[in-house]
């Protein structure tokens, strides 16, 4: 018997994406008249090859390896000095390899987006990478095993690892690489909790532990332990979309309350966090962006102290008191809203100032307050009728700060919202190439090392794709087709020395988007 045929379907598949196609221009055309932007999408390029030449391709992968190199050189000076104050417990008559080099080998298996030890020392030891490798680094005289590093990241104090990228982020803020990207002056920070891996054995002391539910053979369900790496994570999260990883807590067994038999959390390590943050950067304005974990007495508390301003969400169950207050207020303030454009939205402010929280034993602590909600709508096309649907939402947060007409926009939008940064650059580091959630190493101290090393090879390059000729490449083949593009150049005869020696003799300076 005949299959039936598949062309009815397929033209009515061509019809509706061809409605598709007239709703969208009829919305482009509806937001155009309305003053309304649409929001630009981010796809890569579907076209051809853009060269024609093999001359043509090698003088595009060696101006691409070129703006790499830049980058390089403002960061590696301050890391390999830093790098070199880490005590190096190895015995020095038998060693071959300096742990700056080792480090330095971690870094680029990351920046390379090697998905495994195993995988870095198969592509990264090939004669032809070296080469290449070895024009930019001499240090590099010869490749060691990934074993070597993790034998060296298991005896060092990996803590140092990160003070160095703290070091490179303190000499970027001086240099006023990030100025432009300040929100009401102020550098924001995301912070938030991420699993980085799971394991049903314990596997180290410090692993978290938590029972889960399985059906058994029998049909029953039971319940069974499970371990789990839990990271509590800061990043400057900017408002065009650049976040730069900055500082990592793990959260630890050995830190909770053994005779409570109660875990480390992550309200205890925001905590840890802050405390680094403030001893790093004391004087430095901060926005924290916090989301609806935290809005609690304690963490205001803290966040005052520091001095820090803050944007935090405000679910509608959290802090009844203060909706309470709010919605008592409001009626007094009645001038405090806005409606404004932005992007693809008609959004509508609503804020409410000097709100009086109280907390702690008998409400003895008290917090003054400021509330900003946010409701938008738009229109979108639906993927299903082809029609030009509206769409809505609300939003709340908590600020520090008391809001007007000329902030809220700013506060909320420019800041509050990017607190997905983080969000997206969890994404990134566990789904697109960074291996988050890989062990690299079964020994606790190693396994923070690798994962340093991995928020080292991120900074770089995110600073790459940010610079230069980089970030239009970036657009047209996407990040990772980028960091593949470079890997590919690595691993080919395609680099000119000449060229290469004359760049490292040159002064440069990285220049960010």
């Amino acid at each position: 018997m005949s299959k039936p045929s598949q062309r009815p379907r397929r033209q009515e598949m061509n019809g509706q994406k061809q409605e598709r196609r007239r709703a969208a221009e009829q919305l482009r055309q509806r937001q155009a008249a309305q003053g309304l932007r649409s929001q630009p999408t981010a796809t890569i390029a579907n076209g051809k090859c853009e060269w024609n030449t093999v001359e043509e391709e090698r003088g595009a992968r060696q101006e691409a390896v070129e703006e790499q190199i830049k980058v390089y050189r403002a960061v590696l000076p301050t890391l390999l000095k830093r790098l070199r104050k880490i005590r190096d417990p190895r015995n020095p008559k038998t060693t071959k390899h300096q742990s700056t080099v080792l480090m330095l080998y971690g870094i680029l298996a990351f920046v390379f987006q090697m998905s495994s030890r195993r995988e870095a020392n198969r592509q990264m030891t090939m004669p032809m990478f070296q080469e290449n490798l070895r024009l930019i680094f001499p240090e590099l005289e010869s490749l060691p095993h990934q074993d070597t590093v993790n034998r060296l990241l298991s005896g060092i104090e990996v803590d140092h690892i990160q003070e160095t990228l703290l070091e490179l982020i303190q000499l970027f803020i001086r240099r006023k690489k990030f100025y432009r990207y300040l929100v009401s002056s102020c550098y924001p920070i995301a912070m938030d909790g991420t699993q980085k891996f799971v394991r049903d054995y314990c596997w180290a002391e410090q692993c978290l532990e938590r029972h889960v539910h399985f059906k058994s053979e029998e049909g029953k369900i039971e319940t069974r332990p499970q371990y789990y790496v839990y990271v509590m994570e800061a990043n400057l999260a900017f408002a065009n979309g650049m976040t730069i990883p900055l500082l990592s807590e793990f959260l630890d067994y050995t830190e909770g309350d053994q005779e409570r038999n109660k875990q480390d959390c992550e309200l205890k390590a925001f905590k840890r966090l802050a405390a680094r943050i403030k001893e790093y950067f004391p004087r430095l304005q901060i926005m924290v962006l916090l989301d609806g974990l935290y809005p609690n007495g304690p963490v205001i508390e803290l966040c005052r102290r520091y001095h820090w301003q803050f944007m935090i969400v405000l679910q509608d169950d959290s802090l009844p008191t203060v909706w309470e207050d709010a919605r008592g207020l409001e009626k007094i303030q009645q001038q405090n809203h806005l409606e404004r454009k932005w992007g693809n939205r008609q959004q509508h402010f609503q804020w409410v100032n000097g709100i009086q929280y109280f907390y702690g034993d008998n409400d003895r602590k008290r917090q003054t307050l400021y509330l900003a909600i946010c409701r938008e709508r738009w229109e979108e096309v639906d993927p299903n009728t082809a029609q030009i649907v509206q769409k809505s939402s609300r939003h709340a947060w908590i600020s520090s700060e008391p809001l007007n007409h000329g902030n809220i926009h700013e506060r909320c939008n420019l800041g509050a919202r990017h607190r997905w940064g983080i969000e997206n650059c969890f994404l990134v580091e566990k789904c697109h190439g960074y291996q988050y959630e890989h062990c690299f190493s079964q020994n606790w101290n190693a396994m923070k090392g690798y994962h340093f090393l991995m928020r080292l090879g991120h900074l770089i390059n995110i600073l790459a794709q940010n610079s230069g000729c980089l970030a239009g490449l970036a657009r047209r083949r996407g990040l990772r087709g980028l960091i593949q593009f470079l890997r590919e150049t690595f691993s080919g005869p395609w680099l000119d020395p000449e060229r290469i020696h004359a760049l490292l003799a040159s002064p440069s300076q990285l220049r960010l988007e």
